[in-house]
């Protein structure tokens, strides 16, 4: 497949690198945004869909962006893998003014708004150019305007376009992690990332969600060392595998004491953000003194 970028944007250089820089018309100024990062497999997904109901719940108007190619982000809410956006512009030559917004558009559980970023083929192309057009195609179908919550399930991996861009349009980015060594090691390397486009861009750092730990030892000590903050703990239970098989939220699922538990950790979790997290001012560690830090038993 390729993707041809019909108006191509200027780039900024920064520290060394390029990045597709920003047009301020496509910027998000009517919701709240959260951009969902962490270790590849860590549960982003997961997360950032329970999440979203939790939003609903508290009766906001909620809009879930996926950002992997994978194009798997949004399917416990939709209970399917929804069309993506490369697709829909593929399908019409990338004339985006001949597509409707149920060609990308697809209602959730708890009527939250999911969209698939979607993306080329590994090594074709640029992660970071999908998301802009997503945005630039929710603006002009003036999709917005009618949202209070916007959340990003960004790719796993640290990497230029389809990392970055979406950073450019939140207010607040949240480091999902377990409590090892794997994960906490790119939890920093992430940490690092956000705090230097935070140079140019108003994302800062929300905070940690622990998942899949019965523990948050490690994590604690971390965030302690670099001042950052855990904002939720999420166990590794057998009813999120559960969930995950019956492609339902956690919300849709048979109650139990344990349930509860997870579902009213995802409400706090939500009445926080909404209220308006305070940013962390976060230090991450060179890599070698992390290596050293995390050399526990």
């Amino acid at each position: 497949m390729n993707i041809a970028i019909r108006n191509p944007v200027p780039v900024r250089r920064e520290e060394g690198s390029l990045q597709v820089a920003l047009d301020p018309a496509d910027r998000i100024e009517t919701a709240k945004v959260f951009a969902v990062y962490g270790k590849g497999g860590i549960g982003k997904s997961t997360t950032s869909s329970n999440l979203s109901v939790a939003f609903s719940k508290l009766g906001k108007r909620v809009l879930q962006i996926g950002c992997d190619p994978k194009h798997d982000s949004t399917f416990t809410l939709t209970k399917r893998l929804a069309p993506t956006v490369i697709d829909a512009l593929e399908s019409v030559n990338f004339h985006s003014e001949e597509l409707r917004p149920e060609d990308f558009v697809v209602e959730g559980y708890n009527g939250v708004k999911c969209v698939e970023a979607g993306g080329p083929p590994a090594g074709t192309g640029c992660g970071g150019y999908v998301v802009g057009q997503t945005v630039k195609l929710l603006k002009e179908h003036h999709l917005l305007e009618d949202t209070d919550v916007v959340v990003f399930d960004v790719l796993g991996d640290v990497v230029c376009g389809g990392f970055a861009s979406p950073l450019q349009h939140a207010d607040r980015a949240l480091i999902v992690t377990a409590n090892d060594f794997d994960s906490i090691f790119a939890m920093n390397r992430i940490v690092a990332a956000i705090h230097s486009k935070a140079k140019n861009y108003g994302v800062r750092l929300g905070g940690v969600i622990a998942n899949r730990s019965a523990k948050t030892d490690e994590i604690d000590r971390f965030n302690a060392a670099v001042g950052l903050r855990r904002l939720a703990h999420f166990p590794d239970l057998d009813v999120v595998r559960r969930s995950r098989l019956k492609k339902s939220t956690l919300f849709e699922m048979d109650p139990s004491p344990e349930l509860k538990a997870v579902t009213d950790e995802y409400m706090r979790l939500a009445e926080t953000l909404w209220a308006g997290a305070d940013p962390c001012e976060a230090a991450p560690m060179k890599d070698r003194d992390l290596f050293e830090f995390l050399g526990f038993d």
